[in-house]
């Protein structure tokens, strides 16, 4: 993708059988990047989240012993918001890029860099730092993305390398 926004295919109708069975990832370019919409955290978000994960850990769920703790709250399991970005890159993306999704491909070098907290609007900023084709196997090549979740005051809370495996 060369902007913010989904890019078209600009080949020439010679190229357009092909460029179709490509799906999107001869599309994606190295430094391609976008942000997200923002999504905002909730008492619910973090109480369900305990609840599947079966995280009940004070540091997420116990407000009066927080209070006086370093972090001055409760916060949000870290996993959620890796997981709360997952879906806004999910909903960023185009119905084209979701139907060429293959798999999520893996994380590295994951970092909590700062807690959220309840009331925190996070929003995502995605950088293509890597296209990697596939010779054989499912889909036409990875992707690998850097990943930085920022607060409402530009804050980054988690950075990571993302990877998708893609049509």
């Amino acid at each position: 993708m060369t902007d913010e926004t989904t890019a078209t295919n600009t080949n020439d109708s010679t190229d357009d059988a092909d460029a179709d069975a490509d799906g999107v990832f001869h599309l994606i370019e190295e430094g391609d990047a976008y942000v997200t919409q923002g999504r905002t955290i909730t008492d619910a978000d973090v109480m369900n989240f305990a609840g599947v994960s079966g995280d009940f850990n004070h540091i997420h769920t116990d407000k009066e012993r927080m209070a006086d703790s370093m972090f001055g709250g409760r916060i949000v399991h870290g996993m959620f918001v890796l997981s709360a970005a997952t879906g806004l890159v999910w909903q960023h993306r185009s119905v084209e890029e979701r139907e060429a999704v293959v798999a999520f491909y893996g994380i590295d070098n994951l970092r909590f860099r700062r807690p959220a907290y309840v009331g925190d609007t996070i929003r995502v900023s995605m950088e293509v730092e890597e296209t990697r084709k596939k010779p054989d196997g499912p889909g036409n090549g990875t992707v690998r993305y850097a990943m930085s979740v920022e607060n409402q005051d530009g804050e980054t809370v988690l950075s990571c390398e993302m990877i998708s495996l893609l049509e």
